[in-house]
């Protein structure tokens, strides 16, 4: 009797019979993005999976890791993100993770260093370091890494607009100290597609805001051996309500404008792919989160060597960082917290992050605390050292379950990718409103799943206890933040020589208004000339204006 037979007997036969006596909870059973799931996978549901599509640690495609021995050789870089009040505080922040034992930094800047104020602005009021550092000049950055040696720890930058700026001081406090470039490790984030599509955080309009990644790009790839000069964002996309299989398939479409627009500009390929570098979020659906993982970086190799003709293998090997879902935290029974970041980290490792961080328990309602931070790095701890999970490299490969569900996922990566090919390319795409009205319609969807109780989510929908909830601890916001900061803005500014900034600001201009140039290096002379985060951004505002969204409904 052949498989196939066999399968069928079975459902013809004992299936029928016990389902006749006990019927299933529901008739139609989905991943948290929609894709049909069976009650069982079988050899039979992967027929056309090949052992070249599956294949081997570090080897093209890469489905099963970036790297021939991933966690063998060692763990997923632990990163906690830090950023709150002055450049000082967050500084004894890293300094208290650094002990804790996380082997990463990740900073947080607050609302005005994102969108490019100074402190000052009338913007800036009431902002001023609430939910992140707040970075205005390079004495900001400088205090932000004083006594921790940049060439020993990864540093990633979660910041995009004006990332580039804050690029160009974390290049002038290493160039001070005198660091080699190529001995830093890490990232700043500087993904502007997907601000317009999801996270709204933008300054200039689409076209310049693409020339200032590719030259951060270009910059990187020439003088920074070991830094990655854009982090390309899912984990945005999926919190702005975006599923799963939307936010690996909108990642890999900014992708592959980012590579279009530097190769545009006459950089080989593999002389930036290698350099790279992309961030996801794990969410509650474990299986799904795993397939996404495995398939996302089958669907970029095969990207990269087919579209692109890559030749090394550095150029299609996709990395990257993974940070549990922020968006899934509840305020009602806020320690149920704590399971649902430990099971989201374990699907991270369980797909192969490079580099993870676990949200804290208490941050649905503010930045985390001290021992929320410890807690949520424990949890890593913890799967690293105690569960002997990293002892083999893509436990659950072979799985009828997970091969199956990796090559649904590929499949309907591709299909999205060709239908945004058909729009014109991701900018069109944007222009028209298409990411964003996908997004909005996954948003409004999973809404109405959790108001009528079809996705469960516990203490909101489902066990609901009644009465006060337990008081929390929430981290303080300090009310002198906001004047201590301006304080040390307008130190700055009565020290520094105006002249020589003016003529380095007119500079800047004539390098902004010729798209041949690479505005990194002018970029680094100014912060070096104290230059300020506004004095930069307004000075190319007056060039390239700002960008208004037309509202999609």
């Amino acid at each position: 009797m052949d498989k196939e037979q066999k399968f069928k007997d079975w459902e013809a036969g004992e299936l029928a019979g016990f389902i006749a006596r006990q019927p299933e909870s529901r008739d139609v059973y989905k991943t948290a993005s929609g894709l049909d799931l069976k009650r069982v996978y079988t050899s039979l549901d992967s027929p056309e999976a090949s052992e070249a599509d599956i294949g081997l640690p570090g080897q093209y495609p890469f489905t099963r890791g970036p790297y021939p021995t991933m966690y063998r050789g060692r763990p997923w870089t632990m990163r906690q993100i830090a950023g709150f009040g002055t450049a000082t505080d967050t500084n004894e922040r890293f300094k208290y993770l650094l002990d804790q034992g996380t082997t990463g930094l990740s900073a947080d800047f607050d609302m005005p260093t994102l969108m490019g104020y100074d402190s000052d602005h009338p913007m800036s009021l009431g902002e001023v370091g609430r939910e992140g550092a707040a970075i205005d000049t390079l004495t900001d950055m400088e205090a932000l890494f004083d006594g921790i040696d940049l060439t020993k720890i990864s540093v990633s930058m979660t910041i995009n607009p004006t990332a580039w700026i804050l690029m160009a001081m974390y290049i002038a406090v290493a160039q001070n100290r005198g660091y080699d470039l190529n001995k830093l490790s890490g990232t700043i984030q500087n993904d502007i597609l997907k601000e317009y599509t999801a996270q709204k955080e933008w300054i200039y309009p689409p076209q310049p805001s693409m020339r200032i990644v590719r030259d951060t790009i270009v910059y990187g790839a020439q003088n920074m051996a070991r830094y990655n000069a854009v982090n390309i964002s899912g984990y945005h996309i999926s919190e702005a309500g975006a599923t799963s299989l939307q936010e690996a398939a909108f990642t890999m479409c900014n992708a592959i404008a980012y590579v279009e627009e530097v190769v545009k500009a006459g950089v080989a390929v593999d002389d930036f792919a290698p350099r790279l570098s992309y961030y996801f979020v794990s969410q509650s659906d474990f299986f799904e989160e795993i397939a996404k993982f495995r398939s996302v970086r089958r669907v970029y190799a095969k990207i990269m060597k087919e579209r692109f003709d890559a030749k090394k293998p550095e150029s299609m090997r996709l990395r990257f960082h993974c940070q549990t879902a922020a968006a899934t935290l509840t305020k009602p029974q806020h320690q149920v917290n704590l399971m649902r970041t430990a099971y989201q980290a374990l699907a991270a490792v369980m797909g192969g992050a490079q580099s993870l961080h676990t949200n804290g328990l208490d941050e649905a309602f503010a930045i985390p605390t001290e021992e929320a931070m410890r807690l949520a790095l424990r949890t890593q701890q913890v799967i690293a050292d105690e569960t002997n999970i990293t002892s083999v490299i893509d436990p659950l490969g072979g799985s009828y379950y997970v091969e199956a569900l990796t090559d649904a996922f590929e499949k309907s990566i591709f299909e999205i990718i060709a239908q945004v090919d058909e729009m014109g390319g991701t900018i069109k795409a944007i222009e028209q409103g298409w990411f964003q009205k996908q997004i909005s319609d996954s948003a409004y969807d999973e809404a109405l799943k959790k108001a009528s109780g079809e996705k469960p989510v516990i203490g909101v929908n489902k066990y609901v206890e009644d009465g006060p909830q337990p008081k929390v601890e929430i981290h303080p916001h300090n009310p002198e933040t906001e004047a201590r900061q301006i304080k040390g803005l307008n130190k700055v500014r009565a020290e520094r020589d105006d002249k020589k900034l003016t003529a380095l600001l007119g500079e800047l201009k004539t390098v902004a208004e010729d798209e041949s140039q690479n505005i990194m290096p002018i970029t680094i002379e100014l912060v070096k000339a104290g230059a300020s985060m506004g004095d930069i951004v307004e000075t190319l505002r007056e060039i390239w204006g700002t960008y208004r969204e037309t509202p999609v409904i």
